[in-house]
């Protein structure tokens, strides 16, 4: 075996060892975790300043350091805190997931169901409670970890409860297509650069960020209903929130740019919301329009 897959089933039987204790205790070794990758993870460090003074421009230098560094401490819970979600019993997520809005919507209706579940720390517990709080099944979009330890846990970690079903990011969209006509939810995930193909360079916070064009055009070529979907860590042990927010009346509309644009406003908001626990170490400007040079 390589040393790469060593190291990942050391990681992996560690977090299961952490999974029982309880959350407080979790979260308390998870804000260390996030404290010392502030230090040690330079590049993702300054990717994460690049970002927020990027989109959030009024902060002083002071303050836009001292929300990264809050970041971290979320960010080593997010990654401490995936234990529970792949190894704890459906009775503890139920007693740690506190379910906001009208997370049945999707098994009652008649159209298929598109979540826009926007890129924050909680993002996998927005995962999970679509598969314990309602009884539609979930198809996700998923991309594939580099080491082979890690993407087999990952994998069976979001498959485990039996009522999801995972395609890869890299293939056809056939297959994801197929779930959807046969009653799948789509569980979507919006607000990540994967490059220039199938995206329009749309504002987010004022910077042209290359924006998918596909939750739009899918929604309306599947006439889906669109409900946005916002996870939160609480505090300490106080567990996790999701909120189901009202489905979109407006949209997608004959426009799939405007629809970016109006998605992009939506999620500026909840960033606004909750700026600590946004996926700041992502480069979400990486890909540039013709003739940009690099922000990062």
């Amino acid at each position: 075996m390589k040393p790469a897959e060593l190291g990942a089933r050391a990681l992996l039987a560690l977090v299961w060892l952490l999974h029982w204790l309880p959350l407080a205790w979790q979260a308390a070794l998870g804000r260390g975790l996030g404290r010392l990758l502030f230090r040690l993870a330079r590049g993702r460090r300054e990717v994460a300043l690049r970002n927020v003074g990027l989109c959030l421009p009024e902060l002083t230098p002071a303050a836009r350091t001292a929300l990264v560094r809050e970041h971290f401490q979320w960010l080593g819970r997010s990654l401490l805190e995936r234990g529970l979600l792949w190894y704890a019993s459906a009775q503890r997520l139920r007693r740690l997931i506190h379910v906001e809005g009208d997370v049945a919507l999707a098994e009652r209706g008649e159209q298929p169901v598109m979540w826009l579940v926007p890129h924050f720390m909680a993002l996998d517990v927005a995962g999970v409670a679509t598969q314990l709080f309602q009884q539609r099944q979930v198809g996700s979009l998923y991309q594939a970890q580099s080491n082979a330890v890690l993407d087999t846990a990952m994998r069976r970690g979001r498959l485990r409860f039996g009522r999801a079903a995972i395609f890869s990011r890299h293939e056809s969209a056939l297959p994801l297509v197929r779930a959807v006509k046969r009653g799948h939810a789509f569980f979507n995930l919006p607000d990540m650069d994967f490059g220039a193909r199938d995206a329009a360079f749309v504002p987010f916070f004022g910077v042209p960020a290359a924006t998918l064009l596909a939750p739009s055009r899918m929604a309306r070529s599947l006439k889906m209903t669109v409900q946005p979907v916002v996870a939160e860590m609480l505090p300490g042990g106080a567990g996790y929130r999701v909120r189901f927010l009202p489905p979109w009346t407006d949209w997608p509309s004959e426009d799939a740019q405007a629809d970016a644009r109006r998605m992009n406003e939506w999620i500026e908001g909840e960033v606004r919301r909750c700026p600590a626990q946004y996926l700041w170490v992502h480069k979400r400007f990486k890909t540039r329009p013709p003739g940009d040079a690099s922000l990062y």
